[in-house]
């Protein structure tokens, strides 16, 4: 169910995988897609989840648009829902809330986990190379940082990696342009974006530690990549709550 889980202090965050779930070929199996696969493997998968990694715990997840809202999850909403989630449009979350759960999907684009357990605010974002380009690791940062957060660490998940993620070259200078350290070249040699070399950049510019928990979805069979599988292809998760005070 996942490729890493672990905790910091009363945090706790994981990376999902692609097993674990009810999702049938080629969906198989933990696929925690809104949409495109059977409805209810999907909603058994999303409660799957939420029961394993924090039982009765609300959870809060977003329908991603690559761009760099953040949206905040507190006594009054998100109000809507789907698959019995809170449910809100952006691509960024966060919270000061103990005892929530936030979760951000990706199938080769970066989620990114972050924290400031001293000061009770916790966040996720989905960053591929349109979020890099528009700054939405920078975005959450500053939103945790309206809510108290000093000293926050990041948690930087599974994503494809620059030796896989071809572009046109135009594209790279464009994403390059604006986050220089993103430039790669592919292993056959051709142009290619590195989101994770960017969103570490972007983390090192902000003074923010970064725990490195990535391996390339295109290489992983146990995880799911839009650039291998195109529309067959589901979506992993990340997720991270912090405990409620005793």
């Amino acid at each position: 169910m996942y490729s890493s889980r672990l905790t910091h202090g009363p945090v706790a965050l994981a990376f999902t995988d692609r097993h674990g779930g009810v999702s049938r070929a080629p969906f198989d199996s933990l696929n925690l897609a809104w949409a495109g696969d059977d409805p209810e493997a999907l909603e058994e998968n999303h409660r799957l989840l939420a029961a394993d990694f924090a039982p009765g715990d609300p959870v809060a997840a977003l329908s991603q648009v690559h761009g760099n809202d953040v949206a905040y999850v507190g006594p009054d909403g998100p109000s809507t829902t789907l698959h019995g989630h809170l449910h809100a449009q952006a691509d960024g979350v966060v919270t000061d809330q103990p005892a929530v759960t936030l979760m951000v999907r990706g199938a080769d684009c970066a989620m990114v986990l972050f924290a400031d357990a001293e000061a009770g605010v916790i966040g996720g974002c989905h960053c591929g190379r349109p979020g890099l380009v528009v700054g939405v690791v920078p975005a959450t940062l500053r939103r945790m940082r309206e809510l108290g957060a000093r000293d926050i660490t990041a948690w930087l998940g599974p994503h494809v990696c620059g030796a896989c993620y071809e572009v046109p070259q135009e594209m790279q200078d464009e994403v390059a342009a604006a986050v220089p350290e993103s430039r790669a070249t592919t292993s056959w040699g051709t142009p290619s974006v590195d989101v994770g070399a960017g969103i570490r950049a972007q983390l090192a510019a902000e003074d923010v530690a970064c725990v490195d928990l990535s391996v390339c979805t295109r290489e992983s069979p146990d995880l799911y990549s839009y650039r291998r599988d195109r529309l067959t292809s589901g979506r992993q998760a990340g997720v991270i709550r912090m405990a409620a005070p005793r």
